[in-house]
């Protein structure tokens, strides 16, 4: 049976990967030493010129199925792993038939759950990784996506200015439908509060959870979130004609959570008296697209409010504030961020991807500012960044060491 390679951008290298062996078996000169989540399936991280791709073997029918999944959440820009491949008609050396293997492209910078738990970690570590979490789950459930199995295992998390993003990684169970009913909704938040807590107690049994955190409230503190963030997007309010001014309260508010209203449904009642508001269509980035189109960056939205925070200051500091947005973000893009970005050394830029080396460096600099009792040089607190703090940090683009799956756990989670 000939092998069967349905690609987006096939790379002819991935011909010359050893399909003909199950994927557990793969020799290690192919694999790259990342850390991995649990899963069901076997899933190999593989060096493939010059970059990494994740490879899951799974039935050929749900490798489609998760395929197509991922490239419609990707047409409608939602955080998840980029689908490149499906690779069927597989047959070991004797003739017997193979599972095909779903290839995705790996996500710089990510990290499965565990691994973030690993590290040292602040004391709301648990708490702004779930945010995320909830974040992404209201996400997808305004765009009409049912998960079908929420969990901490089934994401990716990357650093946003202190914060974290959270990225779908397995679809396998994933629905689209043109709007979810609220059983559907209370079906994925049923799942995610027990596969949560589940993941949580094996980190307290790992000994990976802070000292007197509870899994249950913290799960019980996901679902709180979630009911926040989802009715103060889809929430109606009722105003009197005299306060207008609340209508603009409401959309700040959606901004301060990190969504931009494209879109309001207003009603007003017989007697004119009254006028009902609901955001009709939001989505998420209001930041990380206003930087893109300043600066062509493409960070994450934490990341994106600091560094406009940071360009807002540079123009202020230069009395610039009368003179064209697009030109003065072009020169501080120019003289601040990348001579800042640059002038780590090469060695050592692996260590955070270059929004979040910024971001830290901003908060060193504040830090020291605060120590010394004066405003510290941008410059000097970089150097001071570089030789105190930087080279103690793990290498998040290829973490190296211990694979997550060896970590203790008391029981493991399905996906």
């Amino acid at each position: 049976m000939p092998l069967d390679i349905s690609a987006i951008k096939p790379d002819p290298a991935m011909l010359d990967l050893p399909w003909e062996v199950p994927l557990e078996e793969w020799p290690e000169s192919h694999l790259a030493a990342l850390p991995r989540g649990i899963s069901r399936h076997v899933v190999r991280f593989v060096k493939l010129s010059g970059n990494v791709i994740a490879v899951k073997e799974i039935a050929e029918p749900l490798a489609r199925r998760e395929f197509q999944t991922l490239r419609n959440l990707g047409r409608i820009d939602l955080p998840t792993v980029q689908p490149l491949a499906v690779i069927s008609g597989r047959t070991d050396a004797a003739g017997e038939t193979l599972d095909a293997c779903l290839v995705t492209q790996h996500l710089k910078f990510s990290l499965p759950y565990r691994a973030v738990f690993s590290q040292r970690m602040r004391p709301d570590t648990a708490r702004r990784t779930l945010d995320a979490l909830a974040v992404l789950l209201v996400r997808l459930h305004l765009a009409g996506c049912f998960w079908g199995d929420v969990s901490l295992s089934n994401t990716l998390f990357r650093r946003d200015a202190g914060d974290f993003a959270a990225y779908l990684v397995d679809a396998e169970t994933a629905e689209i439908h043109p709007q979810l009913s609220p059983g559907q909704r209370e079906h994925d938040l049923f799942v995610a509060h027990g596969n949560i807590a589940g993941e949580l107690m094996d980190l307290e049994a790992a000994g990976s959870l802070d000292e007197g955190e509870d899994p249950i409230e913290i799960a019980n503190r996901i679902m709180h979130r979630y009911d926040l963030l989802w009715n103060e997007l889809t929430g109606e309010e009722r105003f009197e004609r005299g306060d207008r001014w609340r209508v603009d309260e409401r959309m700040r508010r959606l901004n301060n959570l990190g969504f931009d209203v494209d879109e309001l449904e207003m009603t007003t009642d017989f007697d004119g008296a009254y006028i009902r508001i609901q955001p009709k269509v939001v989505d998420a980035g209001h930041h990380s697209r206003r930087l893109m189109h300043l600066t062509g960056l493409d960070v994450e939205e934490n990341q994106a409010r600091r560094l406009l925070n940071d360009l807002d200051a540079y123009r202020a500091a230069h009395d610039r504030q009368d003179e064209d947005e697009e030109l003065v973000a072009h020169d501080w893009l120019a003289r601040v961020y990348e001579p800042i970005t640059r002038s780590v050394p090469r060695e050592l830029r692996t260590k955070l991807e270059a929004a979040e080396l910024f971001h830290e460096i901003l908060e060193h600099r504040w830090y020291l500012s605060e120590q010394q009792g004066y405003d510290f040089a941008l410059e000097e607190a970089v150097q001071d960044y570089v030789a105190t703090v930087l080279p103690s940090k793990p290498d998040e683009i290829s973490i190296l060491g211990v694979d997550t799956e060896e970590i203790p756990i008391r029981a493991r989670v399905s996906r």
